[in-house]
């Protein structure tokens, strides 16, 4: 037996296993662990097989390097494909077209791809045993489950394949078991079996005494949703798929063979204010005075030396004219056609990145992290639209409206699904928003599960609570199952919805210390009313492709969902010749590290790189966050990736930095400022034009730095019978 086995009802926790974490001396990839000494040419691949090129430069404001930029281009047009969010699903479709010859466009409305349900869930890729036969939830969940492995080998966003355990602590479970594991088998899931108590407490020695047995399936596996789906959305544009955030969907027609996407773009009123103090265009394009790469000072330019040419032209060939004449006239409009095409195709001072740069003169402008609720949580509503990250939430103002045409639509708009699906008429279904709140602990506690922990489901709220540990080592326990249209689950005090999370998961693994708690945070799901997935054909136009109503095990099918949207396009109508330079493979953002050999910690200004390309062995070991040894280099790659980044959140959720026990605690390394600094010095911005981490977001907890008093709130709140 394991040496760690608990004697069943023993009073006592278990020794720490010491289970590997992402990151720490090696890497899940494809399911597996791998040690560090054999990452490279595996988690970490040659970087010339992999779509991006880390040394190119950053993306324009809101949008992706290929995007169209001029206003009047981007009306002329036509799009083979728009996705509609940019969740895992639409980001899983998006990267689906990107293997065929098409002209992709994918729209989101919030400030960053997985802003929505993707950000704000457990991250576990289901087998599916436990959906009803024969609906789409079982169709897609094992098929979608066993492409994982291969997905990770090419994109490296970490896979863990670490199986899952519903608990039984009675007869009449036990009984729940069987009919898990008939369904289960029904819906072709393989590998399952009950195990008893001696074995499961080998497999778990810090579960509940008095669990008698489990449900194993050792094909469940673990992700970190937003990871997942900022590497399919990376791969998609990496093979030519444009991408536009901040774009809200306002209205859908349809005139001949096309549709009309009304687009509303914003941007942060912070941000808008801050470009205007300084005479920017509030779109984040080009500068609006004072500057020889600004629109109106080129259209001045062109307006002008157009004038000057014709009249020379005009001269040069009048015969009346002394020959002289004629020929200075000539020679003149010549030369104002050069000067005037070397000024019009002068780049923007702003598409440059900085020279040489002291970073702690940037990271000393930085406003501090906030970490009290003055503004209120975020509302339900907002998070239909990206919850933190919606317009609503950093009162967003508009930008500009622009309209787009395309040949089909994919509505992947997750909780604004039935919104986008009544602009052109069709009311078959409508969501009701489903709300569920988690906990995340410390990584001091993510040794006491090795496998994703289950009650017996409920009959009505589903799988229930769960306990896992995270790919990086936090504990993770929640959700909540609160349904929007109920008055009790909208009235739940942030206290009860507290004492609901940790007294069930107590339940499962009784061990956890509550006062880890190091963040709280809520996802919007979007439940259908018809009880069921939403992926067909509208019927109000069969080139208006639904994919709606995608609750849980939405992440584990969303792969093999994408290979059904493709099949409904192709019925549609869709023509899919292969994109001869498609390349699966990706990257991975972070760098395994053993400890702290070859990083150096201090404070800002010690190991900063000035920024230039000549110091990236000085950024690669420069740690801008202590908690997660988030190096200045992998903040630096990630922004120079596929995809726009412009804010402290876009960075956290592709690095980690800010994301440890201190939660970017100014007081303990300040490493939001120090992100915020690196960011505007590679965009060439203001510290004032990049975002910083909102509070209080969807958390439950009073403040972003918890305190002891409320460490022992939490404490009480888990003992809850």
């Amino acid at each position: 037996s394991s040496p760690f086995t608990m004697a069943p009802n023993a009073s006592e926790a278990p020794p720490d296993r010491k289970l590997p974490q992402h990151g720490v001396k090696g890497a899940y990839y494809a399911g597996d662990w791998v040690d560090l000494e054999d990452c490279a040419g595996t988690f970490q691949p040659d970087s010339s097989k992999c779509s991006q090129c880390p040394t190119r430069s950053t993306c324009p404001r809101s949008q992706s390097r290929n995007a169209v930029t001029s206003t009047t281009s981007k009306e002329d047009v036509v799009y083979d494909v728009v996705v509609i969010g940019a969740g895992c699903i639409g980001s899983a479709i998006a990267r689906e077209l990107s293997r065929y010859s098409l002209n992709t466009l994918l729209l989101e409305s919030a400030d960053d791809v997985s802003q929505g349900a993707t950000k704000g869930n457990s991250g576990i890729v289901h087998a599916g045993y436990d959906d009803k036969p024969g609906s789409l939830h079982a169709k897609f969940c094992w098929p979608g489950n066993q492409m994982f492995p291969k997905l990770d080998k090419e994109l490296r966003f970490g896979y863990q394949l670490n199986g899952s355990l519903v608990l039984a602590t009675n007869q009449a479970e036990l009984k729940i078991l069987d009919e898990l594991m008939e369904r289960g088998r029904e819906n072709g899931v393989k590998r399952l079996r009950i195990i008893k108590k001696e074995e499961l407490f080998e497999m778990e020695p810090a579960l509940n005494p008095d669990a008698i047995a489990a449900l194993h399936s050792p094909d469940a596996g673990n992700v970190i949703p937003y990871e997942f789906a900022i590497a399919l959305a990376e791969n998609a544009v990496d093979n030519g798929v444009e991408l536009r955030i901040r774009r809200e969907v306002t209205d859908i027609t349809k005139k001949g063979e096309l549709f009309e996407v009304d687009v509303r773009h914003w941007e942060p009123k912070a941000y808008v204010t801050a470009r205007e103090k300084m005479g920017k265009s509030a779109d984040g394009s080009e500068p609006t005075s004072s500057s020889g790469g600004s629109l109106i000072y080129k259209s001045g330019i062109a307006v002008s030396s157009l004038s000057v040419m014709v009249k020379g032209i005009m001269m040069a060939l009048d015969e009346n004219v002394n020959d002289d004449i004629r020929l200075q006239s000539a020679l003149a409009t010549l030369f104002v056609a050069v000067v005037t095409a070397m000024l019009l195709l002068k780049p923007s001072s702003g598409t440059k990145k900085r020279g040489p740069t002291v970073l702690k003169d940037l990271v000393d402008k930085c406003s501090p992290p906030v970490g009290s609720g003055e503004d209120g949580n975020v509302g339900v509503a907002d998070m239909f639209t990206g919850g933190s990250g919606s317009w609503n939430a950093v009162k967003g103002v508009t930008a500009g409206r622009e309209n787009v045409k395309t040949r089909y639509v994919i509505n992947c708009a997750g909780s604004s699904s039935d919104k986008i699906a009544k602009m052109i008429g069709d009311d078959s279904f409508y969501i009701k928003p489903r709300l569920g709140d988690y906990l995340l602990l410390n990584r001091s506690q993510g040794h006491l599960t090795r496998h994703t922990i289950f009650p017996c489901p409920d009959p009505i709220l589903g799988k229930g609570v769960l306990v896992q540990t995270t790919l990086w080592g936090n504990l993770i326990l929640g959700p909540t199952a609160r349904d929007m249209h109920t008055d009790e689950a909208r009235d739940m005090s942030q206290a009860s919805i507290q004492e609901y999370i940790l007294s069930k998961c107590k339940k499962l693994c009784p061990y956890f210390d509550p006062k880890e708690t190091i963040h709280a945070f809520c996802g919007a799901r979007a439940k259908s009313s018809r009880g069921d997935w939403i992926i067909e054909p509208s019927i109000k136009d069969g080139s208006f492709i639904h994919v709606a109503g995608i609750d849980s095990p939405g992440l584990a099918g969303s792969p093999a969902i994408a290979l059904e949207v493709v099949k409904l396009l192709r019925e549609a109508g869709l023509e899919t010749s292969p994109n001869k330079s498609f390349n699966p493979n990706r990257a991975p953002i972070i760098t395994p590290k053993a400890g702290m050999k070859g990083l150096k910690m201090g404070p800002v200004g010690k190991n900063d790189s000035n920024g230039t390309d000549a110091e990236e062995a000085k950024m690669a070991s420069n740690v801008i966050c202590k908690c997660e040894k988030v190096t200045e280099l992998e903040v630096v790659r990630a922004i120079h990736r596929s995809l726009p980044i412009d804010s402290t959140q876009a960075i956290r959720k592709r690095t980690r930095a800010g994301m440890g026990h201190c939660q970017g605690d100014p007081e303990n390394y300040n490493c939001e400022c120090r992100v915020k600094a690196i960011i505007a010095r590679e965009n060439n911005v203001s510290v004032d034009e990049v975002g910083s981490r909102p509070w209080p977001a969807t958390s439950t907890l009073s403040q972003r730095w918890i305190d002891d008093d409320e460490k022992k709130d939490l404490e009480k709140r888990s003992t809850v019978k």
